[in-house]
């Protein structure tokens, strides 16, 4: 491989016009392609086979009209009166019917007079009307029908707010258009005008989510600082910033394209910003770093740009593999939206290692000798008498070596202890309700919570089949057993049946429970429903199930839970079986995992403590969002070998090249502790830049991938394992002689890299030399 990708570098290198013309030319191509086929993004969170959507079916079995509520495009609008006044007095009802009729005159809207938006006041006053009738003339029944009506009624029961709803006429969410959203918001400002306090929410309004860009650019900024301080070139440390902007607009266009065909989330192509800015940049400086050692034995740059992919590009190569099968690996859990998500990343990742490999070398071709032009400062390492530099790498493996089994124990007490929050993890999907409080989704969420209740927006279905009852006659009485035990579970607010069809086959009973979609009450009621499904099925001979948005969600959200340890077991496997080929040990391997396994706890820990428990106060506190810790895992997985790799493979060179353990430990950090601290210190600039937006689930992200890294970078793998290296010495390096013959060899230094062209010893000062080798090895 080493070979091969030492002629692609010099290739690049000496044809540079060709690859940055064709490079712009598949940016441009690509682009126009990916704009044409291209459709809004949506989040659409479903899993086949789980049991609300297996009740669905039944559902709609029984009611062949019924819709299906992941593809509904419902918008609620709510609307309220001032303080102290009611959507009933004239003023705000007529402005309230300005509204709807405005809204019913814009695009996408319901044809059918039935499905269009109705004035709330109208409509609550019909509802309870009807109701009302139908109830008897008991006082139970009377005040049955009452309740019933206020849990069915648009209007709240003081008057001031209602809720104006509809389902856009569309097929799926993804086919609403923006400008119909905004449409919408248009409206809405109009009725502002008039007095009304207005906001929307629902998913045919979801698509509206903040793109980002400051906190990219923010993140971007840093990284130039990094690089500069690291290269002491403006020239030099703008080539990783613009080469990996070229791979994460590859991967955009890609993710724009896939939206033609598949339904991609609309926070992804953040997501793929993300990690795609990060090993972008990374990969670039790993090999950027190297091509400046080759400059000082070799005259011959391109040459020189040849061993540098060839080595360096090695080592990204790999680096890139591992993170690739990590998120590719997601579609192992068999969950549509997270393969998505995964695989969008994992494209992302794809075009960085290629152009890091291919772009990279061509503008070093372009820029021949101004490659590291505009210097402004150069790094005098202090260089001892056997001609060794001595670095911070160098002071801080020494610190390492002096007390390791100290060290050691400190390291495991403070990342278990991070860990500890981890224990109340309570894991949610999105929603309106936890989105940010600026957002008109959320206004709109809380404007309903405060008005109708906490669960009106958290309603489950129970379908009930009669068919299993012979007698017509005999199946509404069965209803209503179903429904007495519906309503007598705990932390039901209202319970009532909604829809009988015609043959009197199957009903609909409506439970609205008294906590929000995510609260734990309201997890726990859907638990109860399903586990007394079956006694309540025995005793009325039918069929039961639960679905809805909330019990689908609910549903989603404990597959993911529980794919969590398949996912983590595929990972730390291919973990272990990708180092001990690369390392030839088993104790390398071994170590590098279970560091792997604290990052990753301590990290989400740390991440619950904050954003679910709101410690510091930085967030308001909700459930983590379900897919982040499994994304996590799968991202983390990468960085943490992209970082095992380039420092632990500098100390096994030096030690199969006869240093003694201790000496080989040390020599890694001489050689490799500063590209790495800096590569590591430009992902969590970089992931940490994300908690500036407004999105939640992209703010957790973000603090999560930026703590992943510091654990992981400068705690584990520049901490805890070459403590642990220490305390092991030759041991760590041990590998049955059985399993090394059947283990493949992998040259991820390129060490095999048989010298090729012309090499004339660069003339240079010492310091620059020291600089150089401890920049770029």
């Amino acid at each position: 491989m080493a070979s091969l990708l030492y002629r692609l570098g010099h290739t690049a290198y000496r044809r540079w016009p060709f690859f940055i013309i064709g490079w712009l030319v598949v940016l441009v191509g690509f682009g126009a392609i990916a704009t044409g086929v291209a459709k809004p993004m949506v989040d659409t969170f479903s899993i086949p086979g789980i049991p609300s959507l297996q009740a669905q079916s039944m559902q709609q079995k029984l009611f062949p009209a019924t819709g299906n509520a992941v593809d509904e495009a419902s918008v609620t609008v709510v609307v309220a009166a001032p303080k102290g006044h009611t959507l009933k007095e004239a003023q705000y009802t007529n402005a309230v019917n300005s509204l709807i009729a405005k809204l019913d005159t814009l695009p996408q809207m319901p044809t059918q007079a039935a499905a269009k938006p109705i004035n709330p006041v109208t409509k609550a006053a019909a509802q309870e009307k009807q109701i009302l009738a139908a109830a008897g003339k008991t006082p139970d029944e009377q005040a049955t029908a009452k309740q019933n009506a206020q849990a069915l009624s648009p209007l709240s029961a003081d008057g001031r707010t209602g809720e104006i709803t509809w389902n856009f006429n569309v097929k799926t969410v993804a086919d609403v258009k923006v400008a119909t959203q905004n449409d919408v918001l248009k409206a809405l400002d109009t009725a502002r005008a008039n007095g009304l306090q207005a906001e929307v929410d629902g998913s045919g309004m979801q698509a509206m989510v903040d793109s980002g860009g400051s906190s990219e650019l923010l993140g971007v900024l840093v990284a130039a600082v990094v690089l500069f301080i690291t290269f002491g070139s403006l020239v030099a440390a703008g080539m990783p910033l613009i080469t990996a902007l070229v791979g994460v607009g590859m991967g955009e266009l890609a993710i724009q394209f896939a939206t033609g065909f598949t339904t991609i989330g609309t926070t992804t192509p953040i997501l793929a910003t993300m990690i795609g800015l990060a090993v972008g940049i990374d990969y670039t400086l790993f090999i950027l770093a190297r091509y400046r050692t080759e400059l000082l034995s070799t005259d011959d740059r391109a040459h020189a740009a040849g061993m540098a992919v060839g080595k360096a590009g090695s080592a990204v190569v790999f680096a890139g593999l591992t993170v690739l099968i990590a998120l590719c690996a997601l579609s192992v859990v068999g969950i549509p939206f997270l393969t998505s998500m995964g695989l969008a990343a994992a494209g992302t990742v794809f075009f960085a290692v290629c152009v890091a490999l291919t772009l990279l070398p061509a503008v070093l071709g372009l820029l021949k000798s101004k490659a590291f032009g505009a210097q402004l400062r150069k790094r005098q390492d202090k260089v001892r008498a056997d001609g060794k530099t001595v670095n911070n790498g160098v002071r801080w493996a020494h610190f390492l070596g002096k007390k390791p089994a100290i060290i050691v124990g400190l390291v495991v007490i403070v990342l278990g202890g991070l860990a500890v929050p981890m224990k109340n993890l309570h894991l949610a999907l999105p929603s309106d309700s936890t989105a940010a409080k600026s957002t008109t989704q959320r206004k709109a969420a809380d404007m309903v919570s405060g008005a109708f209740g906490a669960g009106r927006q958290a309603p489950f279905i129970v379908v009930v089949d009669g068919t299993g009852i012979s007698n017509a006659s005999q199946r509404p009485a069965a209803y209503g057993s179903v429904l007495k035990w519906a309503g007598s579970q705990q932390d039901v607010a209202n319970a009532q049946i909604i829809a009988m069809n015609a043959t009197k086959t199957g009903a609909q009973i409506l439970v609205t429970p008294k906590g929000s979609a995510d609260a734990e009450s309201t997890l726990h009621l859907l638990d109860h429903l399903r586990s007394g499904q079956a006694g309540i099925e025995k005793q009325t001979n039918t069929k039961v199930g639960v679905t809805g948005v909330t019990a689908i969600q609910t549903d989603v959200s404990t597959q993911l839970t529980n794919a969590l340890p398949k996912y983590l077991a595929v990972v730390i496997g291919l973990a272990f079986i990708l180092l001990m080929i690369v390392f030839r040990s088993i104790l390398v391997p071994l170590m590098a995992t279970v560091g792997f396994l604290l990052s990753v706890l301590a990290t989400l820990g740390a991440t619950v403590a904050v954003f679910q428990n709101g410690a510091f106060g930085i967030v308001e506190g909700a459930p983590i969002v379900s897919f982040m810790p499994i994304i996590l895992i799968g991202i983390v997985f990468g960085l943490a070998m992209d970082y095992q790799v380039f420092l632990v493979s500098r100390m096994r060179e030096a030690y199969v090249h006869g240093e003694e353990a201790r000496q080989s430990v040390i020599d890694g950090f001489r050689y490799g502790a500063r590209v790495v601290a800096a590569a590591a210190t430009i992902m969590i600039s970089v992931f940490a830049a994300f908690m500036l937006q407004s999105n939640s689930l992209i703010q957790s992200m973000g603090f999560a991938l930026a703590a992943a890294v510091f654990f992981d970078a400068f705690v584990v793998r520049m901490t805890l394992i070459p403590s642990l290296m220490f305390l092991f010495g030759d041991k760590m390096w041990w590998l049955p002689k059985w399993l090394d013959k059947i283990l493949p060899r992998v040259d991820i230094e390129g060490e095999g890299l048989k010298q090729k062209g012309p090499r004339h010893a660069a003339s240079a000062p010492e310091s620059e030399s020291d600089d150089a080798a401890l920049a770029g090895v």
